[in-house]
């Protein structure tokens, strides 16, 4: 695809000062492109939006969007989701998420795809929240909410917000474009590479985990089980410390389904994985020693699908 300069440079337009940028002592300003994303936002209540939630937003946004046909709840902090969860019920898959790791959702952003009910508003309700984003609230979890009255509520069809095609950033002397990686995860172009086949389940739970790594920041290593995030290591500068963070996020992953957002550079992952119990993992192949990370896993009893692709996030 060749980019399109005149719409990545199109007029953008003044929204409002902001109460300051990731620090206090930073000055910051929202300019937005006409009609998209957070521009239609509707605020409910809540004190101004900040950088940082605007930025949080986002990720919680793009996450919460790969799970568009089932009820989904995503929890982020710092730019990385901390919670994920699909179930039956919104209230139930926002439970699910915050059970991920209560500590770290303290003080998050929390998106949801479905209109906040009663239940949910009485979850939130219990713990502190930065905002909750999503594409509706009842008249009686408002009534809940509103005893926050700093909590942040918006209302945005998150599943249906028009979007450009590409991601602008600004660096030194100028800004950057690319398109967005948001195609839709496709199994069809997966190629399991160990003697053991991933069962019915595993292949679940990897294409679970699989949508949300790509939302983590490198080096990123998720764990996930029946619809739900275990640990996440993010940011780390090698992709066995990521492991480690992840892995020891829970008691018990045993079973779990193990994802990493760029390929193994060893076998040392894979290893390492194996001792917490993990049985599948998947990964994008295309190191120059992928056979060592097959054989562990072929050694092991572990089953191994490769994407071809990669899902870096800086």
């Amino acid at each position: 695809m060749t980019l399109n300069f005149s719409d990545i440079s199109r007029g953008i337009e003044f929204k409002q000062f902001l109460r300051y940028g990731e620090n206090p002592h930073q000055e910051a300003v929202w300019f937005t492109f006409p009609e998209e994303g957070l521009t239609n936002a509707k605020q409910l209540q809540g004190k101004e939006l900040s950088y940082n939630n605007l930025i949080d937003l986002e990720a919680a946004i793009s996450t919460v969007q790969e799970f568009s046909g089932e009820p989904a709840s995503v929890v982020i902090k710092h730019t990385n989701p901390c919670g994920v969860a699909i179930a039956e019920t919104i209230s139930n898959a926002l439970v699910r998420s915050l059970d991920a790791d209560r500590i770290s959702c303290f003080g998050g952003i929390i998106a949801l795809n479905r209109e906040v009910d009663d239940l949910c508003a009485t979850e939130i309700y219990k713990s502190f929240y930065e905002c909750v984003v999503a594409p509706k609230f009842t008249g009686h979890a408002l009534k809940i909410l509103s005893g926050k009255k700093n909590l942040r509520l918006l209302q945005l069809d998150v599943d249906n917000m028009k979007l450009s095609t590409y991601n602008v950033r600004s660096i030194l002397g100028g800004i950057v474009a690319q398109e967005r990686d948001n195609n839709p995860v496709n199994i069809d172009d997966w190629k399991t590479v160990t003697k053991r086949q991933p069962t019915t389940q595993e292949v679940i739970d990897l294409t679970f985990a699989w949508k949300v790594v790509r939302h983590v920041r490198s080096n990123a290593i998720l764990i996930a089980k029946n619809g739900a995030t275990l640990g996440v290591g993010a940011g780390q500068m090698n992709r066995v410390g990521s492991a480690n963070i992840a892995l020891e996020a829970k008691d018990n992953i045993d079973g779990a389904a193990l994802a990493s957002d760029g390929f193994f550079p060893f076998g040392d992952t894979v290893r390492l994985a194996n001792k917490y119990g993990i049985k599948a993992v998947i990964q994008p192949g295309g190191s120059i020693k992928d056979q060592e990370s097959i054989d562990a896993c072929d050694e092991l009893g572990i089953a191994m699908i490769f994407t071809g692709k990669r899902h870096f996030l800086h």
